[in-house]
């Protein structure tokens, strides 16, 4: 795209903004730097807050180590079964988004607010600004619950060194106060917005994604305020800039092809897609992307036409550390020989137990010109993730047509006012949209409308009972949502769907050392109870004085 060539430079300049430290809280010697620049241009800012979002090592293995487990989506190697998989508590793998996006994407983003605000010169970005602000503070608030908002980011600002923790109620009041007034202020008629990598500054779709992250944020406080996320969701359907119509509104950070390095410049290069690139590893004989059972029977089961779109068996041997390009795909060989798939129970290392191999004849004849080849394989039939998820260059996603027609059909059980809503009809195509969203954004192949239709019929059918439906629709959703693992587990604990299963019920429940039931949030770091205590305090004592990662947020009360 044509704003990719210049991002580096954007990206490289709004880099002087950051401040090397964990939180506002923090910052008040680094706050008075003479190196750093007062100003900086705001449309840099945006940049920054976009490309770490998905950009930032460091921040994005919360999702590997933690929330990946937690959906049960990938399970079996070392980090994800560890921490996520086996519940393990530590302060320095939780703290992860909450250390990241703090000094970085909110203190770019609030700096550039401030800066924009009142200035009809600059109405355009200041507004996009505000709409990414919410969505990057949604997903602090709903991994973590209570947190700053309203101060968070003002250290430089108006020396607000220790932030107050704003309920989540409040919170989200300020998201839908946020959105409303910044689509209503876009007008492409103002100034052009030169630093956004999502849609080039086109300010109709902003428009559009502000109103469709309002039916996201509505239908996440459902349980708890449904009056409020009525009329929230029933506004936003009826605001001037419609919500996303087709796959070409969807809100993807656009990434480049950067070469795959776990040495310290990937921490600091936000420019390739830090996920994609974690998932991939630096160990081909552990790899970091083994699907969990959970989703793999779910799709393998139900005759899903993704379930070998998202997931294949590799054997691995004479793949570099560097690319994904040399793995060899065994999935069709062992569809042909009837070996059995083995994916990765809940709470399961990837060696342990050890599945059974089997001999395979791809192996045996590459084997007779390359004796380092083995004939045998034996974790080689545990299901990983396909070689297209695995790139620099994947985009970076925010939000999806598919999601926002699944929004649609629940509004529609949910008795909402939904102009000629059909949820049956919604649903069919959100999951649609979300089959060709594989197709589409990472180069998977198309899925023919009679496996469409043979697919709905049968696995993927919406039911009859209102609670068959409901499962339905945000069983979909956690399955579009394995690129977007923030909103996956979010929705997945909003909703209740799938129901999933502790890993006690796998045999697990003596290694669960921090607890049998499957976390509803992560705790806060540790660091906050010294620096930023009185605060901290505070938000405990909502949540009866312990931190503990089985309090619900306010949202999840069921």
């Amino acid at each position: 795209m044509k704003y990719r060539i210049s991002y580096l430079f954007i990206f490289m300049t709004a880099s002087l903004l950051s401040l090397f430290s964990c939180s506002d809280e923090y910052l008040e010697d680094l706050n008075t730097d003479p190196s750093k620049a007062a100003e900086i241009d705001p449309n840099a800012q945006l940049t920054t807050a976009q490309l770490q979002t998905y950009g930032d090592l460091g921040m994005v293995e919360i999702y590997r180590n933690y929330i990946y487990g937690f959906t049960q989506q990938l399970m079996g190697c070392w980090n994800t079964t560890n921490y996520g998989g086996r519940h393990t508590i530590a302060d320095s793998e939780m703290c992860r988004v909450w250390t990241n996006f703090y000094p970085n994407a909110i203190k770019n983003l609030t700096d550039a607010i401030y800066r924009t605000a009142d200035d009809e010169t600059q109405t355009n970005i200041h507004s996009i600004l505000t709409i990414y602000r919410v969505y990057i503070m949604s997903i602090i608030t709903d991994i973590y619950g209570d947190a700053p908002c309203s101060e968070a980011g003002k250290g430089y600002l108006e020396s607000i060194f220790n932030p107050v923790y704003d309920t989540q109620e409040k919170i989200y009041d300020s998201f839908f106060k946020d959105l409303t007034a910044a689509e209503a202020a876009l007008d492409p008629s103002k100034d052009a917005v030169t630093g956004d990598l999502i849609y080039g500054g086109d300010i109709a779709k902003w428009k559009k994604l502000a109103n469709s992250l309002r039916l996201r944020y509505a239908m996440r406080i459902s349980n708890v305020a449904p009056e409020k996320a009525e009329a929230e969701f029933e506004a936003a359907l009826t605001a001037d800039g419609g919500i996303m119509e087709s796959s070409a509104d969807e809100a993807l950070i656009q990434y480049m092809d950067i070469a795959f390095s776990f040495g310290q410049d990937s921490y600091s290069d936000y420019r390739g897609n830090a996920l994609s690139k974690l998932l991939f590893g630096n160990d081909p004989a552990n790899n970091p992307s083994y699907i969990c059972s959970t989703l793999f029977d779910e799709m393998y089961d139900n005759g899903d036409p993704r379930t070998f779109m998202l997931t294949r068996c590799y054997y691995d041997g004479l793949m570099s550390a560097t690319s994904p390009d040399n793995r060899v795909d065994l999935t069709q060989e062992m569809i042909d020989k009837g070996i059995e798939f083995k994916p990765c129970d809940p709470g399961a290392f990837s060696y342990d137990p050890w599945p059974e191999g089997y001999d395979s004849d791809i192996l045996a004849g590459m084997a007779e010109t390359n004796p380092a080849v083995t004939i045998t394989v034996a974790r080689e039939t545990m299901p990983k993730l396909e070689n297209h998820f695995l790139q620099s260059e994947n985009p970076g996603v925010v939000m999806t047509f598919a999601e926002v027609k699944f929004l649609l059909a629940e509004a529609v059980l949910n008795e909402w006012n939904v102009p000629g809503g059909d949820a049956e009809s919604l649903y069919k195509e959100g999951v649609r949209a979300a089959i060709d969203f594989l197709t589409e954004r990472y180069g998977c192949d198309a899925v023919s409308q009679e496996e469409f239709d043979a697919y709905i019929a049968d696995g993927g059918s919406f039911g009859h009972a209102e609670a068959e439906q409901r499962k339905a629709i945000n069983t979909q959703a956690w399955i579009l949502h394995f690129t977007n693992p923030a909103e996956c587990w979010a929705n997945q604990r909003r909703s209740g769907y799938p129901a999933l299963k502790s890993p006690s019920e796998y045999g697990f429940k003596d290694y669960l050392t921090g607890g049998q039931d499957i976390p509803v949030r992560l705790c806060y770091p540790v660091l906050e109870s010294s620096y930023n205590k009185a605060n901290y305090d505070d938000a405990l004592s909502r949540m009866g004085g312990s931190d503990s990662w089985y309090n619900h947020v306010w949202w999840d009360n069921e």
